[in-house]
Parts: C-alpha cells; sequence; structure tokens
C-alpha cells in the first residue's frame, strides 16, 4: 500500500495569509504500472512532467508542451542541448586578483593556487546556480543534480576548482547517457581519486574507501538482496590499486608498480567470479572487468531504478511499486546494457508516472524551491557579460540554498542529501521550524525587495508573471490560473475567495480589478496606474508564496 500526504484544508482568515492544518489521507493504493499513459493532456499533467525533470514550471513551457502529447514531450525533454559557456574569472575585485587568470577568462584549466582556490570554487557555484536558472527546455541540469546526490564529492574537501569543474562537466556529458561509462568516469576522476582517497590506493596499503562506496553507495546499495561482503570490498580495492592524478598535467594514469597484480576471488553474490591479476599496463584492464561484474548482477539495475525513482517520482516504495514499476523498469535498463535515456522515457510516459496521486507528492528541495521560483516568475538574473554582478546575484543564491540545506557542490557526506534516501523522513527533512520561515523569507526578499548587487536588481517579475495569463483581467480566470499553475494540487473555494477578494481590495464587484488592470494595460508607462495593480498583486503573491502547498511539487 502507498501512502499519499495531502493537506486538507481548514483556513482562518487573516489579513495577507491563512493558517493551514495539515491532515493526512487514508492509505492509498496505486495500481499503476509502466504500460503508457492515455490519460488526458491538460495542465496538470504538463505541469507535473516539467516540475519533476526541471526545475520549476514556466508558462512558456507549458504553454508549448500542451500543443504536444506525452509521448513528443517526454521525448523533447530527454534530448540534450547545447552546454552552458565555461566558468570565468567573475571574481577579481580589490581584495583579491587571481595571480594566474585574467578577469573575464575561464580558469578550468588552471592549475592549484592555495590563495586562488576559494574564489574560483565560489565561482563555479555561483556559475551552476546561473545555469539552473537559465537552463533549457530539457531534463540536463536536473540529472547533474540527481547525479551529483547519487556519486557526489564535495567541493571544500576536494579543494581545487578545475578538478571540480571537471567533476561537474563529466556529470553533464554522462548524465542522460550510460551508466557504465559514468561510473568509470567517475572512477576515474580527479576529484573522485581525492575525495575518496583512490589515489593513494597501493598494492602494499589497498585502501577500501572507495571500493566500498563503489558497492554500497553507487551501483549495488543496501538493499534486502544485497549481499557483497566484507570481502568483495577488499578484493575490488586490490583491483583499484595503482590509479593516480598527474599533478602536473592533472591527467588521470595507470602506475603498475602500485597494483596489486594477484588474482581477485569474489563471493557468491558475484557469482564466485575470478579476477585473474595482471601485470604491467594491462593490470588496468581489470577495473573493466569489475566493472562488468558488478553491473551484471541484478541488484545494481534494482538500486538504480529505486535511487531514480524516488528522486523523480516518490520516496516511498512498496511492494505493489516494487513488482509493477521497479522490477520491470530495472529490466529496460538491462536490456538497453545501462543506457539511461530509455529508462527515463518508460518511467516518464508511464501510468504510473501520471497517476493523480503523484501530484503535490513530493515536497520541494532547496533548488526545486528556489530555481523553480525564479523561474516561473521570470525573475531576471545579471547576463553573462556583468561579471561581477552576476557572480554576486548567484552567490547570494547559492548561500540562500546552502541555508535551506543543500549546499551545492558540497553535500553533507557521500551518501548525498538525507531527504533522497535517508528513510523514513525522506524529504520531509527538508522542512523544519528553521527551513521554512527561511524559504518564506526568501520568497519576502525576491517579492517586496529584491536581491541587489551594484548594478542590477532581481525581483520577482509579477507583472509579467499576470500579463502573459490568458485573461488577466477577469479576476475569477486569474486566481483559477494561477492555483493551477503555482499548485500541484487543488485548494477549497475558501481560499480562492480569499484570494480574489486580495485583487479586488476587499471590495464585492469584479470590475474593480478589471478596470484597474484594463487602465494599466492601456497605460504601462502611467506609476500611478501600474502602483495601482502591483499593490494588489503583491500580498495576492504573498499569500501565495506563503501556502504550505506551494512547497509541494
Amino acid at each position: 500500500m502507498k501512502r499519499r500526504d495531502f493537506l486538507h484544508l481548514m483556513r482562518t482568515p487573516a489579513p495577507g495569509r491563512s493558517v493551514l492544518n495539515p491532515v493526512f489521507s487514508p492509505v492509498e493504493t496505486l495500481g499503476t504500472g509502466l504500460e503508457a499513459y492515455t490519460g488526458p493532456w491538460e495542465i496538470a499533467q504538463v505541469i507535473h512532467l516539467l516540475r519533476r525533470v526541471m526545475f520549476g514550471a514556466k508558462w512558456e513551457d507549458i504553454q508549448f508542451f500542451l500543443q504536444s502529447d506525452p509521448d513528443t514531450a517526454v521525448e523533447t525533454l530527454l534530448t540534450a542541448g547545447e552546454a552552458p559557456p565555461l566558468p570565468v574569472n567573475d571574481y577579481n575585485s580589490e581584495n583579491f586578483t587571481d595571480p594566474a587568470v585574467p578577469s573575464g577568462d575561464t580558469w578550468v584549466n588552471a592549475f592549484y593556487d592555495l590563495s586562488a582556490e576559494p574564489y574560483r570554487i565560489a565561482s563555479l557555484k555561483s556559475w551552476w546556480v546561473g545555469n539552473l536558472i537559465d537552463q533549457e527546455s530539457n531534463i540536463i541540469e536536473k540529472l547533474i543534480l540527481f547525479w551529483h546526490n547519487h556519486i557526489p564529492v564535495q567541493f571544500g574537501e576536494v579543494f581545487y576548482a578545475a578538478w571540480n569543474f571537471r567533476y561537474v562537466d563529466t556529470l553533464r556529458q554522462n548524465a542522460l547517457g550510460n551508466f557504465r561509462d559514468l561510473i568509470k568516469a567517475m572512477t576515474l576522476d580527479p576529484a573522485m581519486l581525492h575525495f575518496l582517497n583512490g589515489q593513494f590506493n597501493s598494492a602494499g596499503a589497498p585502501d577500501e574507501n572507495y571500493a566500498r562506496e563503489l558497492q554500497e553507495l553507487f551501483c549495488i546499495g543496501k538493499g534486502p538482496d544485497s549481499h557483497y561482503t566484507e570481502e568483495d570490498v577488499r578484493e575490488a580495492a586490490r583491483i583499484l590499486t595503482g590509479w593516480r592524478v598527474n599533478y602536473l598535467t592533472n591527467e588521470i594514469f595507470f602506475q603498475p608498480l602500485e597494483h596489486d597484480s594477484g588474482d581477485k576471488q569474489f563471493s557468491s553474490f558475484y557469482g564466485n567470479q575470478l579476477i585473474q591479476g595482471k601485470t604491467g599496463s594491462q593490470g588496468a584492464e581489470e577495473l573493466d572487468e569489475l566493472l562488468d561484474m558488478i553491473l551484471a548482477n541484478d541488484e545494481c539495475a534494482l538500486f538504480l531504478c529505486r535511487k531514480i525513482y524516488r528522486f523523480f517520482v516518490y520516496h516511498e516504495i512498496d511492494e505493489l511499486t516494487e513488482e509493477m514499476v521497479i522490477g520491470p523498469l530495472a529490466q529496460v535498463m538491462r536490456d538497453n546494457n545501462y543506457e539511461l535515456r530509455p529508462v527515463l522515457a518508460v518511467l516518464f510516459k508511464s501510468q504510473h508516472f501520471f497517476d493523480m496521486l503523484q501530484y503535490g507528492a513530493q515536497i520541494k528541495g532547496p533548488m526545486d524551491h528556489l530555481i523553480g521560483m525564479y523561474r516561473e516568475f521570470h525573475t531576471p538574473i545579471p547576463d553573462r557579460t556583468m561579471l561581477i554582478d552576476r557572480y554576486q546575484h548567484n552567490a547570494t543564491v547559492h548561500y540562500v540554498g546552502a541555508l535551506f540545506l543543500q549546499n551545492l557542490g558540497d553535500p553533507p557526506n557521500v551518501s548525498g542529501w538525507p531527504a533522497y534516501h535517508q528513510a523514513p523522513v525522506f524529504d520531509k527533512s527538508w522542512i523544519s521550524t528553521d527551513t521554512l520561515p527561511r524559504r518564506a523569507q526568501f520568497s519576502d526578499w525576491l517579492l517586496w525587495a529584491g536581491i541587489s548587487t551594484e548594478n542590477f536588481l532581481s525581483q520577482l517579475d509579477i507583472l509579467g508573471t499576470v500579463a502573459q495569463l490568458p485573461n488577466p483581467a477577469d479576476p475569477n480566470a486569474l486566481v483559477d490560473d494561477i492555483l493551477k499553475w503555482m499548485y500541484s494540487i487543488d485548494l477549497p473555494l475558501q481560499f480562492r475567495l480569499q484570494l480574489k477578494a486580495i485583487l479586488l481590495s476587499g471590495q464585492i464587484s469584479d470590475y474593480y480589478w478589471t478596470d484597474a488592470w484594463v487602465a494599466y494595460v492601456n497605460d504601462p508607462t502611467n506609476e500611478m496606474k501600474r502602483e495601482t495593480v502591483r499593490n494588489r498583486l503583491l500580498p495576492f503573491f504573498y499569500t501565495i508564496l506563503h501556502q504550505e502547498e506551494y512547497q509541494l511539487s
């Protein structure tokens, strides 16, 4: 049985907001599986898809995909676009000047500099936030976050911006490709070799750190049928001996003298496979044999599909979901030799994904909340030519995300963020007596004042947000359209009337809003007419952003 927590609301009207009391629904059963979705294709379905595979659902994206169908929409979203421009030196100031990288030049190939690394790492995080806000209409940025959580490094621990960038770029290049290619690239990634001690793994002193996480966290997991042994960890560590980073070139190489060339015997969990030891440069080939052995185990595909499901669909996996979704999805993965795109296509086109019980069933993670709000409200940010302003703005957003418990680039440990794996709390860990008020404070900041840099103001564009709706002059249509868009579940009539009353400033007749809006549209440069409308929309959106439902996806 699967439980979905809906918020049945009892509101006490108050100026600008309401009091919500969550009441949990009874246990519900999802009997749907991976059969192709054949239901309606309306705004609710489009928004559900966009919010799960991207950060937020922009109105123009909603309208674009409404003209399509589920199959075509998913195929479009699973098509990668252009990679963003490289990060550059946007941090030079009177307090610090990078000795090796001029302002405006990229630092991604710069060699290690103790004094410069903190600034370059901050630049990388700022660049990453900008990529999320400016993302194209595809899944890539969301997938990069998924893989960053699944196969994480900590930028602060690595403390080498060039390596950290290479790590993120490797995630981008492989995000929608083949998992085997991705896990091999991560195994031989400079940041990962440093983070989990791979570069110190040698025949005389095998280091089990990466060998353990490769099985426990990255490929096999700790499910009920995961029975790899401590001996399997030790044997895998022996296979991984000898890989090094050349600090002069930042390239990876294999050092035969540091490799354990003895035979490696694995347990019955891996079919008692023996990987014969090799000498010289042929020792590097043992890595491929190790990965082939791990991926050949049925538990690997099951584990990966559970992680994908928990991130994109719902945190709870009951027996029925395991039987009807996870098992068949894992078979799709095996049948496609661990190609990721077919797996995601089947999942996102399925009846199960579009089951109504999935809508609003996730609590937005910090990046989903922050970036989604930016994108849905067309919040402008400094463009890439405004180096310092963009850096300062995006660094502020990153800092806020860290306050919300998602420090992009520095997950809490090698397991990633607890919300994506820690039972039984899962995504509820995002919300606390500390983080929920902070979310409200930040939305207030963006709504009322905006984030200011020296030459730029980033503020929610509430007038532009409303103007793109089909009938913004009608307060009833405006309320209905905004609620369909901003919330993932239905709300009672009482709340709709509360929102409408804000637009009417407590008056009764609809024309009190209609006349004000039409007057503004016909004379948008008139400050009085503009402020009349804006001063009603401010408390209107304040109320919307402060509701618990806005935290759901």
